[in-house]
């Protein structure tokens, strides 16, 4: 088996003094995957270790990787994501996987900490009550994809109005608003997001096309693509390539 010492190098600094015992049952599979994911992937690019892991959970909470994402939390952190960084993660993964996936990963998240003694719960980040949220939201989806979203909130069929005013007061006013991540951080991990789980190829392209707006470049967010594709694989990497591609030529 020959390892490469870039690789061993990376693992150490996610995983210090830890073997793992797929060394011992898949020794070959292990080469490969530690040798592309940790060598060659890493070193394709010049993106900051902390924007990468901050891309990594974003992309296993999307992909469903709980047992992985229990085991990247710590090398997370070891990379300087911060626990409540780690937390707006998760909370914002709500709005675009739904509680039917993310409450695993809200708990793997607080045993993780517990087993780490951070005190929960962590400092609150809310910026908005009940009575502002979906004025908040609406600015905020303004700030992100542009005048054309201040009247979103009340448009659209009658019978199904009520879910574009959810999005303006719930997915943006609710979560978006929040500290902590700002609002290119926060659209590159609902890029993520939609990127892992599929199927959202036009939501997908729309925030494709957001985070170029402020300021995520096309460069950018293929090195994201880049970095999360040993997690989702080829497939979805290159569905989510398509969507920046199509997004870039709009």
């Amino acid at each position: 088996m020959s390892i490469t010492q870039n690789s061993k190098e990376y693992h150490e600094k996610m995983f210090p003094e830890y073997v793992s015992d797929f060394l011992r049952t898949d020794p070959e599979f292990i080469e490969r995957f530690d040798n592309f994911a940790f060598d060659e992937v890493v070193n394709q690019d010049d993106l900051d270790d902390r924007t990468r892991f901050m891309a990594i959970l974003a992309t296993l909470l999307g992909c469903q990787g709980s047992d992985e994402f229990r085991v990247m939390l710590p090398a997370a952190m070891n990379f300087g994501v911060t626990p409540v960084e780690i937390k707006e993660i998760v909370y914002q993964a709500a709005a675009y996987l739904g509680m039917g996936r993310i409450f695993p990963f809200l708990k793997i998240t607080n045993e993780v900490f517990q087993a780490r003694n951070i005190e929960l719960p962590l400092p609150g980040q809310a910026t908005t009550t009940t009575e502002n949220r979906r004025e908040a939201g609406t600015q905020a989806q303004v700030d992100i994809f542009g005048e054309g979203m201040r009247d979103f909130w009340k448009s659209g069929p009658i019978e199904s109005r009520h879910i574009n005013y959810w999005l303006a007061d719930n997915c943006f006013g609710d979560y978006y608003t929040r500290t902590e991540l700002d609002y290119k951080q926060r659209e590159v991990i609902t890029f993520c997001f939609l990127a892992a789980q599929g199927g959202c190829e036009p939501q997908l392209t729309s925030h494709a096309a957001a985070n170029m707006r402020i300021g995520n470049d096309k460069a950018f967010l293929i090195k994201i693509i880049s970095q999360c594709l040993p997690y989702i694989g080829y497939p979805r990497s290159l569905n989510a390539l398509r969507c920046v591609n199509d997004a870039a030529n709009q």
